[in-house]
């Protein structure tokens, strides 16, 4: 048999043959140009895939750099509970609430209460009666269905408010005389309206219940004496005829059964010279002095014309 014998060199032996080639023959330009070349493309191959490169990091326009973010400020506007601000918690106070409130506090604190003494607003007539009014109210609510004067059960419902009532008259009564109100007609407006409060009050059978509505009469009547006795010291007590005051005395003490007598006692003493109550003649008498002083006759003689009064 014939054995062929292999044209190249067999892979064990390749290696030693190269290895002997590479130290003692020169490299041949064929193969130097061929190492260039595979470099070479390898070179290109690395320039390619770096210039196709979408990474910021190899990318000139998209080089790192550190981007400012804003100091973390604090949430003002967080959901959570707090109570409501002062100006917000009054606005849905009512006025009682509000009374209530302002009362406890003055009473806690005694300056704050005389501040507000000194800094509210003298109270109007108006507004008295209208606080009068609503404990009236509450007076005839507690009234029992269908109940009269003469039951004490009817007496048991009804005594606080009636006592509440009858503590308000009293409190705002010095209020509105002299010296500390210094306008008479003011005084005698208040008077006026108070004691038309007192005469709605209710008229008790039982002599043990009756001593309210007394004692609130007594108190009103010496009430007017005290102003009717100011009134008249000033301008001669003319501002009481003019006012028709000493008419509504009158009619108020014929509606509370003559517990008045003491007020229309006082205005006949004051206004007697004048011929007013209690002088023997009446407001509407022609020949009273307070008549003649209107008309300009005081002083005329009789059947002659009124005398002059001022400069000549």
């Amino acid at each position: 048999m014939n054995v062929l014998l292999p044209t190249h060199p067999s892979s064990f032996s390749e290696f030693p043959l190269h290895h002997h080639d590479q130290h003692n023959n020169p490299a041949s330009p064929h193969t130097s140009s061929s190492r260039m070349g595979s470099r070479k493309r390898k070179a290109d191959d690395d320039g390619i895939d770096d210039s196709m490169s979408i990474s910021p990091q190899n990318s000139p326009a998209f080089a790192p750099r550190t981007i400012a973010r804003p100091a973390k400020r604090s949430r003002a506007n967080e959901v959570a509970g707090r109570p409501l601000a002062l100006p917000r918690l009054l606005e849905t106070l009512d006025a009682e609430s509000l009374r209530s409130v302002l009362q406890t506090i003055c009473e806690r604190h005694p300056q704050i209460g005389a501040e507000v003494v000194d800094s509210a607003p003298r109270p109007s007539v108006a507004a008295t009666i209208d606080v009068l009014s609503s404990y009236q109210e509450k007076l005839r609510e507690a009234f029992p269905f269908g109940g009269n004067a003469g039951s004490d059960y009817a007496y048991n419902r009804v005594k606080q408010p009636l006592l509440d009532l009858i503590e308000a008259l009293t409190d705002f009564t010095p209020h509105y005389l002299p010296p500390h109100e210094t306008q008479p007609t003011v005084s005698l407006n208040y008077l006026d309206n108070a004691t038309k409060v007192i005469h709605d009050l209710p008229e008790w059978d039982s002599q043990s219940h009756k001593h309210h509505k007394d004692n609130a009469y007594d108190e009103i009547s010496r009430a007017w004496a005290l102003v009717i006795s100011e009134a008249s010291k000033r301008g001669g007590g003319f501002q009481l005829h003019s006012g028709g005051w000493d008419q509504r005395l009158q009619k108020h003490n014929e509606q509370s059964g003559g517990r008045m007598q003491v007020a229309v006692n006082a205005l006949g003493s004051e206004l007697s010279w004048m011929g007013g109550v209690g002088g023997g003649g009446g407001s509407s008498d022609p020949n009273s002095i307070r008549n003649q002083l209107l008309n300009g006759t005081y002083g005329a003689p009789s059947g002659n014309l009124p005398v002059r009064v001022g400069l000549w």
